[in-house]
């Protein structure tokens, strides 16, 4: 039985010499594992390939089993042709190391159709994003992404909450007894990212490279502590380069 499904491309790994090993987060049974075949073998079919780059959204027919761990795709065809995500060096690394956050995260193959929108729009809108909305777009999607997962940052800085504790994810009126927090302007603007709702606001943060950088390790140390084996973010040393 087949199934019409949309899906954002996570990874794609060579397989033999024709085929590709695919890992989509599908909008109807979230993150599986597809083999692809004869995608590889001309030119024709090279530009089949292109299909699956990685953060491609596309229009999926598949063939599902629970049983098994490996799905197979009947057809496929682009469900949105972006911009320059693709092609533009920056924005490409932001999206790829989105990429590598979502799937860190999807422990379980669980349809979400709420995350599933969240990243597909997310993708969407770091395409068309000026400048400054895509300098400061990995610390938007970092932020917010935990929300699907249950461990969304709590929004409650004030003058007297002004540390906030990466252990608890909350803002508190006193200095942790761990090393896991966050004071100062750090804290202060991560109270106000946390507001930002929509990515155009993003305009409004002229953030250097250093603070830039130092707020993401933070951010992914949130993550460390409350995802278990989380690992290392591959993506990050190149995003480092670009941001």
């Amino acid at each position: 039985m087949t199934h019409k499904t949309k899906g954002i491309v996570m990874r794609s790994i060579k397989y033999g010499e024709t085929s590709l090993v695919v890992t989509i987060f599908t909008e109807m049974f979230g993150v599986q594992t597809y083999m692809v075949n004869g995608v590889r073998t001309s030119k024709k079919s090279s530009s089949k390939a292109n299909h699956f780059q990685p953060t491609a959204i596309l229009d999926l027919v598949v063939y599902h089993s629970e049983n098994k761990a490996m799905q197979r795709i009947k057809e496929f065809s682009w469900a949105v042709l972006y911009i320059n995500l693709l092609s533009d060096v920056i924005k490409n690394s932001i999206a790829s190391y989105m990429a590598e956050l979502i799937q860190k995260c999807l422990k379980q193959p669980e349809a979400n159709a709420d995350l599933f929108n969240f990243c597909e729009e997310s993708f969407l809108q770091l395409d068309k994003a000026p400048k400054n909305v895509t300098a400061n777009f990995a610390l938007f999607f970092t932020l917010h992404l935990p929300h699907f997962f249950g461990f969304r940052m709590a929004d409650n800085f004030n003058s007297e909450n002004r540390f906030l504790d990466l252990q608890e994810g909350n803002f508190t009126d006193h200095q942790p007894t761990h090393p896991h927090f966050m004071d100062g302007i750090p804290a202060e603007l991560t109270a106000q990212l946390l507001k930002v709702m929509q990515p155009f606001e993003l305009e409004e943060f002229k953030l250097n490279q250093e603070i830039r950088r130092s707020l993401l390790l933070k951010y992914l140390q949130y993550y460390t502590l409350h995802i278990s084996d989380f690992g290392q973010m591959k993506t990050l040393i190149v995003l480092h380069e670009v941001l």
